[in-house]
């Protein structure tokens, strides 16, 4: 098959090629599945995860991707829960192969049945957005109607899946990013938007919950403008700065079939829309990583 691997920890470009590797074999529980379409982050090849495996020994060369679109075509031993043939979509393992190939090798609980009228390229860019925005408001924050929440970047892929899940809720939203963005995050349904390079952040007054994929000085300012038992979660790193009378949390999102389920239920019903910039053919994908944008790849037709 072939698959996109990175090869090399040093290069400035890590070895990023198109490359021929072995079908792969279905582990105890797994499932292999045909990949239709794919997602990465670019700082997937800074992960020490894309080097080691579990034991820390080197698994080059090593798979890109987590998040995938596609169907299933055969299943390990002892697999329960879904079938060949079956469409899927969910997040693979950090420290196995992943989804930048033809064909992915995947434990069945990390992913959950996609519906038909929903396509592949709208599953696999709702997967990284959809499940961290999502453990990050109801499973961290507790998000509940009437709060005040703070979204960073939210016109970004995490960010603006955020705002959509918030919006469900019932909550007020405040979101932040550049300029360029206020349109966009008030067409997702922010109500009011900070551009944080041109107004101050402390102008957003007292909010409840703070999501931030930004970190740094802005995370740590964020704290203040909690409200007492107030709480700020964040995926950029963890928190230096503690709140007086609140929680600071820092999470790494995982896999869950049970999320995935609600966010398919959403796409299919047009209450859900993820953000996608481009999308490219897998021999593209290696140029894609030094691209700015929300970049989904297409790997197998419907």
């Amino acid at each position: 098959m072939r698959a996109i691997t990175a090869q090399n920890r040093e290069a400035d470009d890590h070895g990023l090629s198109l490359t021929e590797l072995p079908y792969p074999s279905a582990a105890e529980n797994d499932v292999i599945v045909q990949v239709h379409a794919a997602g990465f982050l670019r700082g997937e090849p800074d992960w020490p995860g894309t080097w080691t495996d579990r034991a820390g020994r080197d698994r080059t060369p090593s798979v890109l991707g987590h998040e995938l679109s596609g169907v299933v075509v055969e299943l390990g031993y002892g697999t329960t829960g879904l079938t060949v043939g079956q469409r899927v979509f969910g997040l693979t393992d950090w420290r196995r192969n992943g989804s930048l190939a033809e064909y992915a090798a995947v434990e069945a609980r990390n992913l959950a049945p996609l519906p038909a009228d929903v396509d592949h390229m709208t599953a696999a860019a709702a997967v990284m957005p959809g499940l961290t925005a999502w453990q990050a408001l109801f499973d961290h924050a507790h998000l509940q109607t009437g709060q005040t929440v703070l979204i960073h970047g939210a016109g970004g892929s995490v960010g603006s899946v955020a705002v959509q899940l918030a919006r469900e809720t019932g909550a007020h939203i405040i979101g932040t990013g550049r300029a360029s963005d206020r349109d966009l995050a008030g067409t997702l349904g922010v109500h009011e938007f900070l551009d944080l390079d041109g107004e101050r952040l402390e102008d957003a007054g007292e909010v409840d919950v703070v999501f931030d994929v930004i970190g740094g000085e802005i995370r740590d300012r964020s704290t203040t403008l909690l409200r007492p038992g107030g709480t700020l979660v964040t995926v950029a790193e963890p928190p230096t700065i503690q709140p007086r009378d609140g929680r600071a949390i820092f999470f790494v999102v995982e896999p869950n079939r049970e999320q995935l389920t609600q966010l398919a239920t959403r796409l299919r019903e047009g209450r859900l829309t993820p953000l996608v910039t481009s999308v490219r053919p897998l021999a593209d994908a290696p140029a894609a990583f030094s691209t700015r944008g929300r970049t989904i790849i297409t790997v197998a037709a419907e």
